[in-house]
């Protein structure tokens, strides 16, 4: 989707649809606000007519379609809810409710009335930014596989009106950078939405080479047998199932500034999660083609990165393996020793995801010695237990580092929350036969003991693990409770997170 900023008022453009926020009625006032006086006087009074006869409340997710009488195309209210509990991500969820509104209604152009979007903190830059990025994201369809589309929204903008139009230069540039960033998710999106019998570990590894030479990067491809004489043994194992053989792929971005912040990111590739030996129950197997997901929101980060030319110099590291159970699949009782030495006691073939990420952490803090790292992984499901399929679990060794990327959640509407490491969750992984085991004998705190595992591996470095298994992709069940913006299928979480996190380390 195109999109851009116009200086005219929206309801004089000729776009097929005029989108126009509203806010919910209080009381029994049925004065027509004058926020929408220009929208009634384009519908030719049938929006004060509607609005008399209460058919217009406001609510969240209220959506009025209104003919204009001179036919030049419709004009769209969408309910924006009370104004106390309006924020950037209450435009941005209504956003893409009006383009999902309008996919196969014949309309290709729209315009935002901009000044109906803004109101309290959410000024006009948030609310310009916020509409590109729902409109974008929520027009996203995955439509490799289809043979049929249904056709939407091709080319949307944001109106500023005579009141707003002196802003047009900085506006511009919002919106500009905010469609870059959407634009990656969309990318990141159509990698991680791919089959597991095509994005093989070895199809990522050629994803980063392509995007290595996209931008100028420098990219490492470790295969098998290299990660063998490396002693990337938790790489090895999981991988040795599979006739799709692991790879550990290193991305290095520059950074924007010669003494900057150097932030590794890391996250979990593996393409196809059977269990392995462990198997995991047939429901469901098919959604672990998205258990690469936090390796491709990798990629999309970098590739954000190098197109902002952010400030901190970024190493992504993706850990690719392919999960499966065969003759010559690793075992419950097997033990591994990993790049930095450390041994682990293999209780259960499905908590692989810990077990890859122990040689990309290990790695790249001693290859790199970064000022901080940020893992992805969509690592447990006791992180869905807890915090539901829309927000992401934080645990982080670091104060500073935590307080940023939860500013950049609130910033970019992707929600975490940062929960508790003590001592009696590092006590839960260690083992009698090595360093450490990769399940545990109490089923409780998942996540959090995931977390300790995963600590044993960064050392004293600034670390943030951010556990994505629930919001890294939408179900036909779960769509039901997520916000439109949130496609079925892979969402791309993370990346719209930690470029903005990566932004503003480097205004800092």
């Amino acid at each position: 989707m195109k999109f851009g900023v116009d200086r005219r008022e929206a309801t004089s453009s000729s776009a097929d649809a005029v989108a126009v926020g509203v806010f919910e009625v209080e009381g029994k006032d049925d004065r027509l606000p004058p926020s929408l006086a220009l929208a009634d006087k384009a519908s030719g009074g049938l929006l004060a007519s509607a609005w008399k006869r209460r058919e217009v409340r406001g609510k969240k997710r209220e959506l009025t379609v209104l003919h204009r009488p001179d036919g030049r195309g419709r004009i769209l209210l969408v309910g924006l809810g009370a104004h106390p509990q309006f924020t950037p991500d209450s435009v941005r969820r209504a956003a893409a409710d009006v383009v999902r509104s309008l996919r196969a209604k014949g309309a290709r152009t729209l315009a935002y009335q901009l000044g109906s979007f803004v109101n309290g903190p959410v000024t006009a830059p948030l609310a310009a930014r916020a509409l590109a990025d729902g409109s974008i994201l929520g027009a996203y369809e995955f439509l490799r596989y289809r043979t049929t589309t249904e056709g939407g929204v091709e080319e949307a903008s944001v109106h500023l009106g005579e009141e707003r139009s002196a802003e047009e230069r900085s506006l511009t540039a919002d919106v500009a950078e905010q469609t870059t960033i959407a634009e990656n998710v969309l990318w990141t999106r159509d990698i991680a939405n791919l089959p597991a019998d095509t994005a093989t570990p070895e199809r990522l590894a050629e994803e980063a080479r392509s995007l290595g030479k996209a931008f100028g990067l420098k990219v490492t491809v470790f295969d098998e047998k290299q990660l063998a004489k490396m002693g990337c043994g938790g790489l090895v194992a999981v991988g040795q199932g599979s006739t799709h053989p692991p790879r550990l792929v290193i991305l290095e971005y520059p950074g924007g500034t010669r003494r900057g912040r150097t932030v590794a990111v890391v996250g979990k590739g593996i393409t196809f999660d059977s269990g392995g030996i462990s198997l995991k129950p047939g429901p469901r197997m098919a959604e672990m083609k998205f258990d690469k997901s936090g390796a491709v929101a990798v990629l999309g980060i970098v590739r954000a990165a190098a197109t902002l030319k952010v400030a901190p110099r970024v190493i992504g590291v993706m850990c690719c393996a392919e999960n499966l159970p065969s003759g010559t699949a690793y075992r419950p009782g097997d033990v591994v020793r990993t790049y930095n030495q450390k041994t682990i006691e293999i209780l259960n073939t499905d908590a692989e995801g810990r077990v890859v990420l122990a040689d990309g952490l290990g790695y790249v803090v001693d290859q790199y010695h970064p000022d901080e790292v940020i893992d992805l992984a969509t690592l447990t499901g006791a992180q869905v237990v807890a915090l539901g399929d829309d927000t992401a679990g934080m645990v982080s060794t670091d104060d500073r580092l935590a307080g940023g990327l939860l500013a950049a959640s609130a910033a970019t509407g992707e929600p975490i929350w940062r929960m508790p490491l003590t001592d009696y969750h590092r006590e839960l992984v260690k083992s009698e036969l090595a360093d450490v085991r990769n399940s545990t004998e109490l089923t409780v705190a998942g996540m959090l003991t995931a977390s300790a595992f995963l600590e044993t591996f960064v050392g004293k470095t600034p670390w943030a693990h951010i556990d994505i298994a629930g919001p890294a992709w939408v179900n036909p069940v779960t769509r039901k409770y997520q916000p439109t913006y949130q496609s079925l299928g892979a969402t791309g979480f993370g990346v719209r997170l930690v470029t903005r996190y990566l932004q503003d380390l480097g205004r800092s």
